[in-house]
């Protein structure tokens, strides 16, 4: 899972994916949630597996509505979606009765105004730029995340416990949230961002005037800037880029490394794309 999605604010022009070995068998769906899932499958022995994708795509985030156009308030007894919206979003809104979520409800009710009502954009932003600015990042190339109780204890985490720690917080507010997997290529301010090189992974809430927005909380990125989606999901277990089973000796080394170069390319520059290195991963 790698080839980035279609959508009005970001278009592949083209898409390249070499696998060696060569595969006896490849083919690529669209999954549940829309990603382009691409299905290999061997024949014979080989000594290492690699995967390349290189891939041009024209990102317009400027096309996306801003989370601040959104003045949708919540009280403190959580936030509740219109009849309709409720049902399609039941998937991405949390349940109550989860015992670990609940661990996240000291810090989660931290932002609500004590009295009153609050925004729910301003809430979702507190929240982003809190984990950026209260937490440390650690890169973790490999594993599943951990539980968003784990990274509040620990306060530390790579991009995709973040992530968790974000999309729950939300969930136990009331609203509705994905984990998006993908790549970043910018960070505020013009800087290197946090987690470029890798995978990237973040957050997307739903707000009821301006639909799904992106919140970066390991870059304090509030919107789709500098984020590119590879899959937006319900579970996090939904958007693994890469697994798959084999089989060998037990004396086996097994390793795997990861690498994201992203260029951002001026539709105005003439130098040829492939010698620019475009959103490139190899794993």
């Amino acid at each position: 899972m790698a080839r980035p999605m279609e959508s009005f604010d970001q278009h592949v022009l083209s898409a390249d994916l070499t696998i060696t070995p060569e595969p006896s068998l490849v083919r690529t769906i669209h999954d549940l949630s829309n990603a382009a899932v691409t299905a290999a499958r061997f024949e014979g022995r080989a000594d290492h597996l690699e995967f390349v994708l290189r891939a041009e795509v024209e990102h317009r985030p400027e096309r996306c509505a801003s989370a601040q156009d959104d003045d949708t308030v919540l009280g403190t007894d959580g936030f509740a979606y219109a009849p309709g919206d409720a049902h399609a979003l039941s998937p991405f809104v949390g349940n109550a009765a989860d015992a670990g979520d609940a661990a996240v409800d000291p810090w989660a009710r931290r932002f609500l105004k004590p009295v009153g009502r609050t925004r729910i954009a301003t809430l979702l932003s507190d929240m982003t730029h809190a984990i950026r600015d209260e937490f440390a990042y650690e890169l973790r190339v490999s594993g599943k995340p951990q539980p968003a109780a784990e990274t509040l204890e620990r306060r530390r985490g790579s991009c995709r416990d973040f992530a968790v720690l974000l999309m729950t917080a939300a969930r136990r507010h009331g609203l509705a949230a994905q984990f998006v997997s993908g790549y970043v290529y910018g960070a505020p301010g013009g800087g290197a961002p946090t987690g470029g090189g890798h995978t990237h992974a973040w957050a997307r809430a739903y707000l009821p005037e301006v639909g799904w927005c992106d919140f970066d909380p390991t870059n304090g990125i509030i919107g789709a800037r500098g984020l590119i989606r590879v899959a937006a999901v319900a579970n996090p277990r939904d958007a693994v880029p890469l697994h798959g089973s084999w089989s060998g000796f037990a004396s086996d080394f097994i390793g795997l490394d990861v690498e994201v170069a992203i260029c951002a390319h001026d539709p105005a520059d003439t130098q040829p794309i492939e010698e620019k290195g475009i959103a490139q991963q190899v794993i």
